[in-house]
């Protein structure tokens, strides 16, 4: 496994006592990445303990705690984004990595070439979806809810990736946790925001009572990758609203807390 710049953090974080995730992925060891539980910070019930975002409600110096807890795993300030369920991507680079890290720019998905810049989206249901180059040229991360998906931020993504010099057919994404498919619950209108466009998209859906369907959103997801010519991708199987203690779900709690992934390159090499 080749996580966190590196295998120390993987390390680190288990003998910090976290559960959190770190992705089994084929990338350099020059990128790191790692997702975030519920666990392991300072805010207080309905958002216990690791809450993330500071739009939920929580105490902001909580919310300050869990940050500095987390931001001793990465390399520098991540780069959080206002996130709107929509498809832009920011490209991060020495013009406007600063202002962004003092304002998050509204986006669902951010790429970046530069070094220590961890890119860095939050979710508790939706699914965050991390890139890395295998040749390390470049990484991203987005924010993938049904709404996002359809939009196709994932494409976005990856054609903001290729236009900094990471192809399609060089890229590794990774799923992190979502909500899984025998939770995720939809009306007629997310299947048609997916079917209308790719029928075949229907495999990803199944009929439930009340004229209502169940969505398998890492199903859909690799679905928009591969068509967009990501063929290498990790990860999945987890699900925020059935694994309570684990996660956050805003389907299962609504007033509740957000976990978040970060992925970024390290300076030095890009072998594998």
């Amino acid at each position: 496994m080749t996580v966190a710049g590196g295998p120390d953090t993987a390390v680190r974080i288990a003998a910090a006592g976290f559960d959190w995730l770190a992705p089994d992925w084929p990338v350099p060891v020059a990128v790191g990445a790692f997702a975030t539980t519920r666990n392991g910070g300072a805010s207080l019930a309905p958002r216990a303990s690791l809450n993330l975002a500071a739009h939920c409600g929580d105490d902001p110096a909580a919310v300050a705690l869990n940050r500095r807890r987390v931001g001793t795993f990465l390399p520098g300030p991540p780069v959080w984004l206002e996130q709107v369920h929509g498809c832009e991507v920011v490209r991060l680079d020495a013009s406007n990595v600063d202002a962004a890290r003092r304002a998050p720019p509204v986006a669902d998905a951010a790429v970046t070439t530069l070094p220590n810049v961890p890119c860095a989206v939050l979710t508790a249901d939706c699914l965050p979806v991390l890139f890395a180059d295998r040749e390390g040229a470049g990484v991203g991360a987005a924010h993938a809810g049904w709404r996002g998906l359809a939009a196709g931020v994932l494409e976005a993504t990856v054609a903001a990736l290729d236009g900094l010099g990471a192809p399609p057919g060089r890229l590794v994404a990774w799923l992190g946790p979502a909500i899984g498919p025998r939770a995720f619950e939809v009306g007629g209108e997310v299947v048609a925001a997916f079917c209308d466009r790719d029928p075949a998209a229907a495999a990803a859906f199944v009929a439930h009572a009340g004229g209502r369907w169940r969505a398998d959103l890492y199903a859909l997801a690799r679905r928009r990758l591969a068509a967009a010519g990501v063929v290498a991708v990790a990860g999945g199987g987890h699900c925020t609203f059935a694994e309570r203690d684990r996660f956050f779900s805003y389907r299962r709690e609504r007033d509740t807390g957000r976990q978040a992934a970060f992925v970024w390159r390290a300076p030095g090499g890009t072998g594998v």
